[in-house]
């Protein structure tokens, strides 16, 4: 009778080895409903005994009535820590010393992004599980294994990698309600960059999941497109949920997905320059990201004579009118900043390291500080390149 038994597989019929890739696509667990908070009670507690809770004065002073009764009934010793300043080397070291203090088994994040990122890197250099709880549609941050470190003075520095997404994430729509609606317009404006800065850096790829990840983000897009106008003038709705699920969980999506190699561009590095400056910190993360969408589609036109840009730019310049997006620098609160202050944005944007490099073409800070201070120029057609001048007092 026949060998009915598997071949062994030899090294001579190994094809194609690939490297071994660990992916962090998805949070573990996502629980999301209108009050899913208060319900999160048992999902929370598999995840230790002793979570330290990290957020800013204001969410922890005003959110503790919704987290904590969840946490009591089920007899978890809680304590509170508050970030600060921003998400900083500094406000994590004095976040260790209290998780070390609390002897925390996990952390809990809730808030914005800056507070999530906080949360989930703490969690991440002490090697416990981490629940994010954002309080906004503000940033898809309570999905992604990324944190950003800022300076003390607000400044961004770096971006840090993480193990894995968080262990859970909770999605209260009724507490995501309670934010003022700027938030959602800011994180809207951040979930559209996936796709301008996605088609850019990885539009071209041959590989399946970076196909998926970009072709998500343009239907990202057209969600945000076609809703967003009608779930801001109808907070709590469907359309409304639906516009919340698309900036906090399918744009972390598109990131895990993608990984790094679907990668911002030049929106993000815009963002990370502006920072830099201490009269932006009163713009929103996701509002400094729509303005550096402009700005690099405004760079493809000058650079490139890209016209494609120059049509996206319009239809964009449109719909910011229609939800409150800035489209200069006037918007964000920068129309008194100097020529020495714009050209220090623009630099720092430049850096040699800086994700702006991911353009199919040069750039020089010069022709970004054309570039900002000319965002909703009108179409010049029939031009190979425009004026890379910048107008703006010293």
């Amino acid at each position: 009778m026949p060998n009915q038994s598997s071949p062994k597989l030899s090294a001579q019929s190994t094809i194609n080895p690939t490297p071994l890739l660990s992916l962090t696509v998805a949070p573990a667990q996502v629980l999301r409903g209108s009050q899913a908070l208060p319900e999160s009670g048992k999902a929370i507690a598999r995840l230790g005994h002793r979570p330290l809770i990290v957020g800013g004065k204001h969410t922890l002073a005003t959110l503790a009535a919704h987290l904590e009764p969840a946490l009591e009934q089920q007899q978890l010793n809680f304590a509170t820590a508050f970030y600060s300043p921003d998400c900083s080397e500094a406000s994590l070291a004095s976040l260790r010393k209290t998780a070390t203090s609390h002897q925390a088994d996990f952390i809990i994040g809730i808030g914005g992004g800056k507070a999530l990122d906080t949360a989930k890197l703490l969690a991440h250099q002490c090697q416990f599980p981490v629940v994010t709880i954002p309080t906004s549609g503000a940033t898809c941050a309570a999905w992604t294994a990324l944190s950003n470190i800022y300076s003390d003075q607000g400044a961004f520095l770096y971006d840090v990698s993480l193990d894995q997404c968080p262990d859970l994430l909770i999605l209260d729509y009724s507490l995501i309600q309670t934010a003022p609606p700027r938030t959602l317009v800011a994180g809207i404006g951040d979930a559209l960059a996936k796709w301008y800065e996605a088609s850019v850096s990885s539009g071209h790829s041959e590989y399946t999941l970076i196909i998926a990840a970009v072709q998500q983000a343009r239907v990202l897009r057209d969600i945000l497109f076609q809703k967003s106008a009608t779930a801001l003038n109808e907070p709590g709705s469907q359309v409304w949920r639906e516009v919340v699920d698309a900036t906090v969980l399918l744009a972390g999506v598109i990131g895990g997905l993608g990984g790094a190699q679907c990668r911002t561009v030049a929106a993000h590095a815009v963002h990370n320059g502006l920072t830099h400056l201490l009269e932006a910190h009163d713009a929103l993360h996701g509002e400094k990201v729509a303005y550096g969408i402009l700005v690099q589609l405004r760079l493809e036109e000058m650079v490139q004579g890209n016209q494609l840009a120059a049509s996206a730019r319009q239809q964009l310049l449109k719909f910011y009118t229609e939800i409150g997006l800035p489209k200069t620098l006037e918007d964000l609160g920068l129309g008194t900043i100097t020529l020495a202050q714009l050209r220090q944005a623009a630099e720092i944007a430049c850096t040699p390291h800086s994700d702006i490099h991911r353009l199919p073409f040069e750039v020089m800070p010069e022709q970004l500080m054309a570039a900002m201070v000319s965002t909703t120029a009108p179409v010049e057609k029939n031009r190979s390149s425009l004026s890379l001048t910048p107008a703006i007092d010293e």
